[in-house]
């Protein structure tokens, strides 16, 4: 695909690509770079990875650089970058060929209630989680005020896992249409296709979704900022793991809970099967006795990095980082990553 602009972008976007044309950096960076946030964003959703979407915004801006004289201002500069962006994306997936595997599970003590059935598994081992404080603003209020925010249930790991399952430009589709809100026209453009095209992947895609998505997922709460409800979990969990009470984090699970490693192919389903997985850690001859837990933000969710201090060391160490999806008050999914993640959340390897 090409990287030329197309579309309606008015005497601004006019004005701008004279700027980007003149080969002037000072200029590229100021009309590309107030648009960095929401582009990784926009990698992020594509890729499901967090370092794979810090690549792929460099990527995108050294193409834009190197393009800048093809865009004629017959669009707007953010969807010019949008369209490069994308496009990198689905090159990247082509040599790639990412798909997700399934997933080995030791040891299940689920039992099934009313509208709880069981998601399709698979592995995804390339996913990480993406830092809340990068989320807010994404993008420049003046240009998009209504892509200043990002919508939880457009960033929670369970909507990025689940479009993982879409192919690259079913994927694309999606969160163009249903996550940015683009018109099918400008879609359509933007992937050098056609509306009925758009209109005939959103479809195919939505119903992939419906299939890997949480069944009461229309149910949760859609605030960006964590409540109260959610603040007291994650206390009660971090208390709980400190002062290795298994009863008390077994009172925090719901029944069919679930806990999931990336990128590790094993999880582990049902509140017994979890606690008999996290007892070796807490109690007996093998237990971390010292815990350390740092409260932060992923995806628009609870989490809490956690850090381990080893008999007559003088520090701790990242064990990993755990993120909680709370409903009723009751956690119901934990997803733990290794310590490599914690950088991006500017936390420290050692405490």
């Amino acid at each position: 695909m090409g990287e030329g602009d197309a579309g309606s972008g008015g005497s601004g976007a006019t004005a701008a690509g004279a700027a980007l044309r003149s080969g002037d950096e000072h200029a590229f960076a100021e009309l590309t770079d107030r648009h960095r946030r929401e582009l990784q964003v926009h990698c992020y959703r594509m890729l499901g990875s967090f370092d794979d979407a810090e690549d792929l915004v460099q990527e995108t801006f050294l193409r834009a650089w190197r393009s800048r004289e093809s865009f004629q201002g017959r669009s707007t500069v953010r969807a010019w970058l949008y369209r490069i962006a994308t496009n990198a994306c689905l090159d990247f997936l082509d040599r790639r060929q990412r798909q997700p595997g399934p997933l080995v599970a030791p040891r299940s003590s689920r039992v099934p209630g009313p509208g709880r059935a069981s998601l399709p598994q698979a592995e995804i081992p390339w996913l990480q989680p993406y830092p809340d404080r990068l989320l807010d603003p994404p993008a420049p209020p003046d240009v998009e005020p209504d892509a200043a925010l990002v919508a939880k249930e457009t960033i929670e790991l369970a909507f990025l896992a689940a479009i993982q399952h879409l192919p690259p430009r079913q994927r694309a589709v999606l969160i163009l249409r249903d996550v940015l809100g683009w018109p099918a026209a400008d879609t359509a453009t933007l992937l050098d296709g056609t509306v009925a095209a758009v209109n005939s992947a959103l479809q195919r895609a939505r119903a992939t979704l419906r299939q890997r998505l949480p069944q009461r997922r229309t149910e949760w709460p859609a605030a960006t900022d964590p409540s109260a409800e959610e603040r007291a979990v994650l206390q009660r969990y971090v208390t709980a793991t400190e002062s290795a009470d298994l009863t008390a984090l077994a009172a925090l699970l719901r029944e069919d809970a679930r806990f999931t490693m990336p990128p590790e192919p094993t999880w582990y389903e049902g509140r017994d099967a979890i606690i008999e997985c996290w007892a070796p850690a807490l109690i007996g001859p093998t237990a971390w006795k010292d815990w350390c837990h740092v409260p932060t933000r992923a995806n628009r969710q609870p989490a809490v990095a956690c850090y381990v201090r080893g008999p007559g060391r003088p520090r701790y160490h990242a064990l990993g980082l755990d993120v909680l999806r709370i409903e009723a008050g009751e956690v119901v999914e934990v997803t733990a990553f290794p310590p490599r993640v914690f950088p991006a959340f500017g936390l420290p390897m050692t405490r």
